[in-house]
């Protein structure tokens, strides 16, 4: 199968609605590589040891590539994800003096070469992420999520992703009920379980994240625990089907946690939603919000009547961590 690869080198802050933009085209995988610059602070707070630049991207900038079937490209797609791009101004992100590159790949060159750079990933105090082809011996207490990410987004080197999973060991509580929105590669449902959780639903409207996140679950033997559904946000829940889900797998609303970690305009979509489907007291960990749009989420959050109990930083991104009120529907 021919595919072809559309390379966008823009700033980083716009890497996300880039990537969101190359999925909602049709893409069968987008990568994204962030600068990264020996002055650039490098989060060493679990050990990790950083030697020297992996790349030379000038400082500020991420090469973000997309990977079409031959069905789909073609001069017209490229004209309209740089329209696109030109566009991103009015919804407060800038892509910057952007460049835009075309070129023929092979499919075994971008679905497997990726690989090499991912090794095993200590992203919080217990939690561990092994690629299933990589050998690791784990110490007592570490908690390992066997991953293999596919075209699904989710592998942890993200700052959004890390900011979950940290921010879930210091939230979760010893039989929590949880909802994972976006899950991608399954990473957080996986995550959520090691760190206690009795049941979770996880759920994407990409059939590719599905199937990978369905299959990592399986690799984690969680497929007991871990219902993976196909689901616009959380519109599987408002169509009618919650008198049909049963079982000691089912996850059913009221819930004690839900996590999202998707675009800051997304979250802003379905806030109302989410302060549905939890408990009086339960929490709500929203992250994939770059710096230019904490105002706006946090204004959101309140406005549907959250708490905010803590947001947690990385690079320039933000997780917020929301309460819902005890005394709501009680």
């Amino acid at each position: 199968m021919r595919w072809f690869e559309i390379t966008i080198v823009a700033n980083e802050q716009a890497q996300e609605m880039v990537a969101h933009y190359m999925h909602e085209l049709g893409a069968g995988g987008v990568s994204i590589e962030e600068s990264w610059s020996e002055d650039k602070p490098r989060d060493t707070s679990l050990g990790q040891w950083y030697d020297k630049p992996l790349n030379d991207i000038p400082a500020g900038l991420a090469v973000i590539a997309g990977y079409f079937p031959e069905d789909l490209y073609g001069d017209p797609l490229v004209a309209e994800l740089t329209e696109l791009l030109r566009g991103l101004p009015e919804f407060g992100y800038d892509a910057g003096d952007f460049t835009v590159q075309t070129r023929e790949v092979n499919e075994d060159d971008w679905a497997h070469a990726w690989k090499k750079y991912f090794k095993p990933l200590p992203v919080s105090e217990r939690l561990t992420i092994k690629p299933t082809w990589e050998d690791y011996t784990p110490r007592e207490d570490e908690l390992i999520i066997e991953l293999d990410p596919g075209m699904a987004f989710g592998t942890g080197t993200h700052p959004t992703t890390a900011l979950c999973l940290r921010t879930l060991e210091g939230a979760i509580n010893e039989g929590d009920t949880v909802i994972d929105v976006g899950t991608g590669s399954g990473i957080l449902a996986i995550g959520a379980m090691k760190l206690g959780a009795s049941r979770v639903l996880a759920l994407d409207l990409d059939p590719v994240a599905v199937s990978s996140a369905t299959e990592n679950v399986k690799l984690n033997g969680l497929q007991d625990d871990i219902e993976v559904r196909l689901s616009d946000l959380l519109g599987v829940l408002q169509e009618g089907e919650s008198a049909d889900r049963s079982g000691p797998s089912r996850v059913v609303p009221p819930v004690d946690l839900v996590v999202a970690n998707i675009l800051a305009e997304i979250i802003l979509l379905f806030i109302a939603d989410v302060f549905d489907v939890l408990k009086p007291g339960g929490i709500y960990i929203a992250s994939g919000i770059y710096k230019n749009k904490e105002e706006d989420v946090e204004a959101g959050l309140l406005a549907a009547g959250f708490e905010i109990v803590d947001r947690v930083r990385q690079d320039d991104w933000i997780a917020f961590v929301c309460g819902k009120p005890k005394g709501e529907d009680e």
